[in-house]
């Protein structure tokens, strides 16, 4: 080997050397990116990537250094999970970085959120290993703060199940009687009209017209021909049925003083092939299936009536078994009762409870936007009626709705137990789970709420503290609420957004809190303003925490 290759082979036998031996220099905060910066809470958590390009050269062949990730606030520090990497020159299971070509390297890290993070700074720790020599180096920061909008998503602001009343003001009942004739007559013969239908029928209109709280609203006659014979006969028979029923309706009611009984209306209907092809349809007889099929093989009435006769051997049955059921006259009574009036349900609920019924109770609850009163009504309803699931449900609704967390969960426990199939209890019964943070006993519990109209809202907020955003703007559809709002603002839905949070009833302080990041994240700084100052205005430890919080970090604010 000539003198100028040993040279080189001596330089760099000398570099190897001289990189497994040195230790490995400080890292440069130049080396790191981090996804997002600010970090930001994700349902509750805090999760960031983060990316190191290690440049050639630096990463000595022998050494193990092991990454942790630190989010320093308060005067305190947490940990994410550490991640070791390696040189070319270490036993080990760890990813290599080459030294010659350097590398990239990806560490993800993932915090519990609580709300101090929001001014905080992300640090990497390093400890090395090469050999038997540890030693630490500087500590770099790569990232600043966290964004926490996502987490003013709030369970106590999703309104619980409300197990309905049936409270109806207007209920209407029909009472109905036949007046039978015979083939080929349409004379009413006396015994027709002492049937235990029409004189029952008799009674209620009687008992209506003596009661103020029913109303006769009308009163229908319906006379029919079977479809055996001329249609012209048939035809004839049927009017004279209706003529001579409705004549004797009206001469009855004019002998029980009767005078309101909204209309008296009547039609006739000459072959009644229609009731005809019922009766025969759920017959016995021999043959129907054949018979059904003349039905429908002939519409013309003269040509159906006479292939049916064609039938002998069915005819007689239908003569004697369908045909005799069709030469009717129907009176139908149409009678509304008409309930209490608000006013008197009111009046009852506080002076004589016990006079009205659990759906009346129920109902004198939705009468007052008052939720003290509320609790009052259902409170009642408990005491007078204990083995109806929805007083309990409703008094743990208004529980919730007063921060009572504890006597709602107890009450919605209660309704659970009595109707364990009730839905709105199971959805109310999540919705406890998910205020205490017990998230995958909550989908639990909404998955037995199928149907239940609040169910929506419920899952929007599940979703939310899941971190699946996309997913709680899907289910909350267009409810106007601050949990929905906050779902829109996350997916970067700034416009509905924007209608949403216009568009709440009652909008509280964080109403307008949202409204002030939604004019951060628009730019504009009139809307960021106007909202924060009505924010503090209803509650002025909002103060502080605009303060902190990132999303005005880059606006000048009110106070």
């Amino acid at each position: 080997m000539n003198r100028k290759l040993c040279v080189l082979a001596a330089a760099g036998a000398l570099l190897t050397l001289s990189s497994c031996g040195k230790k490995l220099g400080q890292f440069s905060s130049d080396y790191f990116t981090v996804n997002p910066n600010p970090l930001e809470v994700v349902g509750e958590k805090v999760p960031a990537t983060v990316t190191a390009r290690v440049p050639a050269k630096f990463f000595v062949k022998n050494a193990e250094v092991t990454v942790t990730p630190y989010l320093v606030y308060n005067g305190t520090e947490t940990a994410s999970q550490a991640y070791s990497f390696q040189g070319e020159k270490v036993r080990g299971n760890a990813p290599v970085v080459s030294y010659d070509r350097g590398g990239t390297l990806t560490i993800p890290v993932s915090y519990n959120f609580t709300p101090d993070m929001a001014q905080s700074v992300l640090e990497l720790a390093f400890n090395v290993r090469q050999g038997s020599k540890q030693y630490v180096l500087p500590r770099v920061r790569v990232a600043n703060g966290v964004i926490t909008t996502a987490a003013l998503a709030d369970a106590a602001g999703v309104t619980p199940a409300l197990a309905s009343d049936a409270f109806q003001r207007i209920i209407n009942e029909k009472y109905a009687a036949d007046i039978m004739f015979l083939i080929n007559q349409a004379n009413i013969r006396a015994g027709e009209l002492k049937t235990d239908a029409m004189l029952e029928l008799q009674k209620e209109l009687l008992n209506a017209n003596k009661d103020t709280s029913r109303v006769i609203e009308e009163i229908n006659i319906s006379s029919y021909a079977s479809p055996d014979g001329s249609y012209d006969l048939n035809r004839n028979l049927a009017e004279k049925r209706e003529a001579n029923t409705d004549a004797y309706m009206r001469g009855q009611l004019k002998k029980d003083k009767i005078t309101e009984f909204g209309e008296l209306t009547s039609q006739f209907t000459a072959e009644d092939w229609e009731g005809f092809q019922e009766l025969v349809s759920k017959s016995n007889i021999q043959d129907k299936e054949l018979i059904l099929s003349v039905l429908s093989m002939y519409k013309d009435p003269e040509e159906r009536e006479r292939e049916i006769r064609n039938l002998s051997n069915v005819f007689e049955q239908l003569a004697d078994v369908i045909l005799p059921q069709l030469r009717y006259s129907r009176i139908t009574a149409s009678v509304n009762v008409i309930g209490r009036s608000d006013a008197e349900i009111s009046r009852l609920v506080d002076s004589d409870p016990k006079a009205l019924k659990v759906d009346e109770i129920l109902y004198a609850a939705t009468l007052t936007d008052d939720n003290a009163r509320r609790k009052a009504i259902y409170t009642k309803a408990t005491e007078l009626y204990p083995d109806d699931y929805r007083t309990w449900n409703d008094l743990g609704l208004t529980q919730y709705v007063a921060g009572d967390y504890r006597n709602a969960a107890a009450n919605f426990k209660k309704a659970a137990s009595i109707a364990p199939a009730s839905a709105e209890a199971q959805m109310n019964l999540g919705l406890i789970e998910l205020l205490n943070k017990n998230y995958a006993k909550a989908n639990q519990y909404f998955g037995s709420a199928a149907g239940v109209k609040e169910l929506d809202d419920a899952l929007g907020v599940y979703y939310l503290k899941n971190g699946d955003n996309a997913a709680a703007a899907r289910a909350f559809g267009e409810t106007k609420s601050n949990n929905a709002a906050l779902a829109q603002i996350l997916t970067k839905d700034y416009s509905k957004a924007k209608s949403t949070l216009a568009a709440i009833n009652n909008p509280d302080a964080t109403t307008f809190y949202l409204m002030a990041v939604l004019g951060a994240r628009t730019n504009n700084q009139q809307m960021v303003t106007t909202n924060l100052r009505q924010a503090v205005r209803m509650d002025s430890s909002l103060a502080t925490k605009a303060a902190k919080d990132l999303e005005f970090a880059d606006f000048k604010l009110p106070f």
